[in-house]
């Protein structure tokens, strides 16, 4: 493997090479908590959720993987536009977000119940630790686009998010961001 530059649109999030993905309203049945308004959204045209870009890099422990996520603005009834979630497979890896635009939520919690919410603003750099649960939600007007990296055995598992969800979900009322427990 030689060595390479990628090129970042810091407006759009997009990268000069690299698959690019989107996440809409149907690739999340179940993500939402008020199930009529994500059915609701699905027959008004089914809007994008989120759209991820990345690198094809080998998945081996010595690879350093990243790219780049940007989650629309937008609601399904209250609850903000966010990533599907996952932990990673293999759960003794973390994972680094910077945040080039936009206004989010991090949530990330662990198997046995800990819990934590960052605020993603333009120039921060979250960390998310080993055995951490991750999601993003978008709380403003504008897309949020942020980096991520990560290494590259790490894995992706969406599936216990899938089956137990997270433990909080974001939710905006006018200019009010609240974090509520997900009953």
């Amino acid at each position: 493997m030689q060595p390479f530059n990628v090129m970042i649109d810091w407006n759009s999030g997009t990268m000069s090479e690299g698959d690019r993905k989107t996440r809409r309203v149907s690739d999340m049945q179940g993500m939402y908590h008020n199930q009529a308004a994500a059915r609701d959204a699905l027959d008004n045209g089914d809007p994008k959720i989120y759209e991820y870009t990345t690198i094809q890099l080998p998945q081996e422990s010595d690879h350093v993987l990243f790219g780049t996520t940007t989650v629309f603005p937008g609601r399904i009834g209250s609850e903000c536009f966010m990533t599907k979630g996952h932990y990673h497979e293999q759960r003794a890896t973390g994972e680094v977000y910077v945040c080039f635009s936009g206004h989010g939520r991090l949530i990330m919690e662990t198997e046995d119940g800990a819990g934590k919410v960052l605020e993603m603003l333009p120039g921060s750099v979250s960390y998310v630790p080993p055995y951490w649960a991750h999601r993003v939600c978008n709380v403003g007007d504008e897309p949020l686009i942020f980096f991520a990296a990560f290494p590259g055995h790490a894995g992706h598992d969406y599936g216990s998010i899938e089956q137990s969800g997270f433990s909080v979900r974001v939710e905006r009322y006018g200019d009010e961001v609240v974090v509520v427990d997900n009953l």
